[in-house]
């Protein structure tokens, strides 16, 4: 094992975890069940932890890096002033503090987070996307024609499925506008609308700076899932443990990709982290159709990290137990060189 270091684990402050999941439904313990998993995990590894919750005011951080002086914080938040987008100011106060953090840098997190920017940024360097659409808030909802049927509408930044429902996937301009709406209303952020590519969910976990790794090709399974209802990650199949059971949800590595055609999916994702400037861990999201075309339909930086999901999965597939996973993410905070450490 490294030497024990000082981690600070940056969170919400709503999800800060207790000390034991004892008298805890297995619904209370989703929402904080990354933070308490890396939390224990860091503390197998011997390494003196400190948990800080951050909501609106960086002066608790500011603080706690001054008391504490951690030599790496292990970044956890997913939002600043509940604005998802803002993760990467507090990336970016980190960096103006010339403090080490795990995770993406705040250029890679501001490129991915912009569905519509990655998506025409990889559209120049020539990889596969869905092509899309944005629509703003308070503009009308006007689909270019370009722009076919079916298309799935998703909110412009917000990440985990969130506002995305099987009435996500429209096939004509009143179904578009009506959802459009639903985005702008009820989610609060802008939307966009992409051709929805049919076919299997892929996930693959790039883990690196300079030099990545990919780990195994993972699959999204819903054998219980009706045969005309779109084969989509909903917020439900995300987050519902009962409708999880329901239909039969399970994630496992797609054993028919382990030749040529897995290596093209793996190449691609790490041509696709390089191009958005990506560092850290992310896990890149993909949709295969039946003849065999691979789309990148979202990066997704710093992903959900608790363990038994897929990215720690994939890990453990490979070898790479838990806890070293969590040591590994450490060890390319500790040599990312930001432009102060140049």
């Amino acid at each position: 094992m490294s030497r024990s270091l000082r981690v600070m684990v940056l969170m919400h402050e709503d999800l800060m975890p207790p000390e034991s999941l004892t008298g805890y439904s297995e619904l209370e313990i989703l929402d904080w069940k990354t933070e308490f998993d890396v939390v224990a995990g860091l503390e197998t590894l011997g390494h003196d932890v400190m948990q800080v919750g951050v909501a609106s005011d960086l002066s608790v951080l500011d603080n706690a890096l001054d008391d504490f002086r951690p030599h790496i914080t292990f970044n956890l938040l997913e939002e600043f002033h509940g604005v998802a987008v803002y993760d990467y100011y507090v990336v970016s106060f980190m960096e103006l503090k010339r403090r080490r953090y795990t995770g993406c840098n705040p250029r890679g997190l501001m490129l991915a987070h912009d569905k519509a920017l990655s998506k025409q940024i990889l559209t120049y360097h020539r990889v596969a996307v869905p092509k899309c659409a944005e629509f703003t808030i308070g503009k009308k909802v006007k689909r270019p024609s370009r722009l076919q049927f079916p298309l799935i509408v998703k909110s412009l930044v917000e990440d985990g499925s969130v506002g995305i429902a099987q009435a996500s996937v429209v096939y004509n301009d009143e179904k578009l506008v009506e959802r459009v709406h639903f985005i702008h209303e009820q989610i609060g952020t802008d939307a966009i609308a992409e051709q929805y590519i049919d076919g299997r969910e892929l996930y693959v976990g790039v883990i690196g700076n300079q030099r990545l790794q990919t780990l195994p090709i993972w699959e999204l399974l819903m054998p219980k899932l009706p045969n005309d209802a779109p084969r989509i990650a909903t917020s439900k199949i995300k987050w519902d443990p009962k409708y999880q059971k329901q239909i039969g949800v399970k994630t496992a590595e797609a054993q028919d990709l382990r030749g040529p055609a897995g290596e093209h999916i793996r190449n691609l994702c790490k041509r696709a982290y390089s191009i958005l400037g990506l560092t850290g861990y992310a896990r890149m999201d993909l949709r295969l159709t039946d003849d065999g075309r691979a789309y990148l339909i979202e990066a997704n930086p710093n992903p959900q990290l608790s363990y038994g999901e897929d990215f720690a999965e994939s890990a453990h597939h490979v070898g790479l137990e838990y806890e070293a996973l969590l040591e590994r993410i450490i060890n390319l905070g500790m040599r990312y060189r930001p432009l102060w450490k140049q």
